[in-house]
């Protein structure tokens, strides 16, 4: 089957509000669903899909498409990624060339090597959970056994085991076809400085890390004899994995999270299981780093609310601050539960129960208020310069005024102290995302550059008369390596081109065909604005290209090419006779 015709079945089988569904918690808005957009960090829903158009729209980051455009984006795809995924879920077959490999002597496809990575990591994950129901796991599962944990959880969740031998794992990705070099790449398997390649987990429990498509994309490995060293061993980051930009559980987790309104964030993988087998199914965790903008966005996307759960012990009220810092600065409510000195999560819950627990939750510390009270134990130097840090890094404009006065008023400090350096600061931080509206690239709107955009706007409305366009001379006029780029790309893809452009291209896109932009149909009316704009375009050149030849001309003394001049510029000048 060609391609095009995947796409217009995958649209037609797949509605597209089903699809954001499992990653973002619509609501009904009349004809529309709308919610807080996953693609940047706020608190009102301005992330809105006309199911009807089969479209989505963020009033505020301007990101745009169809349900390729957003599969792909939140997923971090390609298209050609997005388009087999898609058509797999809508039952739908692609043409054999999509899946074409390279030839011999051509560098490999970054987007085979993903799909072999994955590929690898889900043998992986099935090899480990097979480790622990065999004879190799039965210290493991005396391990899972005495941590409490059931085997409902243990096999929601994909628990597994990495023996202790040196090349199970190695093995096992050998009978399925995969060399070791990949396996090394992938980082399931490390090498030594003598060349031998080995497990890179042994000896741990293992603990899954999806994607939010389910797919396996890393490994957490623990301890289960305290004398060992390294409790946790995690997997490095790959083609498929930055550890930064994700959170375990979440995959799991985001449709309680989207019922609740809310996240519980803690700081391991084991306190994620532990709360999600005593019913708290919105845990998720920060896959042992510290809190990252990436995570925020993540997590944003389906609450805006968090409630932080980690350690009651000094580093654990350390990461507690610079958490509630975050999720303040990207417009997200938060709050800090305040766990016993040395006390974690799983412990907690075992010794004294949901009750405790729940009554705990019930006390948490308001975010904003567990910043100021540790605020007021700092010198009023540190608080001044925390305060200013903290206000540099807000993301929503609109809350900057009302925190600047909150944090004089509650640390009893001067809003003008505050407000110095701030205004210009987020000035220039913003400065750059302004000039993203002028031009195809930024550029300032010349005569040029509008012109250029009247083409490419007919171009994006009616990709099916690129003729037309030719027929006027449109390509012809398009100079900007910028509007060159973004017609070849409409040739090539026609409809579906919007999956093959960057982002600036989809929000010109999106201006032109998106759910404000004014409805298509009348064609050749549009066509016919256009050719008059056009028209026009060309009898100022011709008449500026006339005066130059005839002013460079009169310095030869030429009269009888003056006046052939003179008459193609009356020509130029008289209006045209049918």
């Amino acid at each position: 089957m060609e391609n095009g015709n995947v796409v217009r079945l995958v649209k037609e089988r797949l509605n597209i509000v089903d699809v954001v569904r499992r990653y973002v918690g619509l609501k009904r808005n009349g004809a529309r669903w709308t919610a807080p957009c996953p693609f940047h960090q706020e608190t009102k829903p301005s992330f809105s899909v006309n199911e009807e158009l089969g479209v989505f729209h963020c009033f505020g980051c301007q990101a745009s498409g169809d349900i390729f455009d957003f599969y792909s984006r939140i997923n971090g795809l390609d298209f050609k990624e997005t388009l087999e995924q898609l058509a797999q879920d809508a039952g739908v077959e692609l043409h054999r060339s999509f899946r074409g490999r390279p030839q011999g002597g051509q560098k490999e496809d970054p987007r085979s090597v993903r799909q072999r990575i994955l590929r690898m990591h889900q043998i992986a994950a099935a090899h480990f959970a097979s480790e622990l129901k065999g004879k190799n796991g039965l210290e493991c599962r005396a391990y899972i056994e005495k941590r409490g944990l059931s085997q409902d959880i243990v096999e929601y969740f994909g628990l597994g085991w990495a023996g202790r031998e040196w090349d199970s794992l190695a093995k096992t990705l050998r009978r399925a076809g995969f060399g070791e070099q990949a396996a090394v790449e992938s980082n399931l398997l490390s090498r030594s400085a003598r060349g031998t390649v080995f497990d890179r987990f042994r000896g741990r429990l293992m603990f899954p890390i999806k994607n939010l498509s389910g797919q396996v994309i890393a490994f957490g490995g623990r301890i289960i004899r305290e004398e060992e060293e390294a409790k946790y061993v995690n997997s490095a980051d790959t083609i498929i994995y930055k550890k930064g930009e994700h959170v375990f559980g979440l995959q799991q987790a985001r449709k309680s999270i989207t019922v609740e309104g809310r996240a519980l964030l803690t700081e391991g993988y084991m306190d994620v299981v532990t709360l999600c087998q005593f019913g708290y199914e919105n845990a998720v965790g920060v896959l042992g780093t510290a809190l990252t903008p990436e995570q925020v966005k993540r997590i944003s996307g389906f609450a805006s609310r968090v409630v932080l759960v980690f350690d009651g012990d000094r580093a654990g009220r350390k990461a507690a601050l610079r958490g509630s810092e975050m999720l303040l600065a990207s417009g997200l409510d938060c709050a800090v539960v305040s766990l016993p000195d040395g006390e974690d999560i799983d412990g907690f819950l075992r010794k004294k129960g949901t009750d405790a627990f729940d009554e705990l939750l019930a006390k948490a510390i308001d975010g904003w208020q567990y910043c100021i009270t540790v605020l007021k134990t700092l010198a009023p130097r540190e608080s001044v310069e925390w305060a200013r840090q903290f206000l540099r890094s807000v993301e929503i404009p609109e809350l900057l005024s009302p925190y600047i006065s909150k944090l004089a008023g509650q640390l009893q400090i001067s809003e003008s102290a505050l407000r110095e350096g701030i205004a210009d600061w987020n000035a220039r931080r913003h400065s750059g995302r302004a000039a993203s509206s002028h031009g195809p690239r930024g550029e300032s709107p010349s005569p040029q550059n509008m012109r250029e955009m009247q083409i490419l706007m007919f171009a994006v409305r009616y990709p099916e008369r690129l003729h037309d366009l030719r027929a006027l001379g449109a390509d012809m006029l398009l100079q900007s390596n910028a509007a060159k780029d973004f017609w070849e790309k409409i040739d090539k893809w026609g409809e579906n081109a919007q999956h093959c452009l960057d982002d600036q291209e989809k929000i010109i896109w999106s201006r032109f065909r998106g759910p404000s932009a004014a409805p298509r149909g009348d064609g050749d009316k549009e066509l016919a604005l256009l050719r008059d704009q056009l028209d026009n375009y060309y009898k100022f050149s011709q008449k500026s290209s006339v005066f130059a030849a005839l002013s460079k001309n009169t310095s030869t003394d030429d009269f009888a090419s003056d006046l052939d001049y003179l008459r193609a510029l009356q020509n130029t000048l008289e209006p045209d006779h049918e």
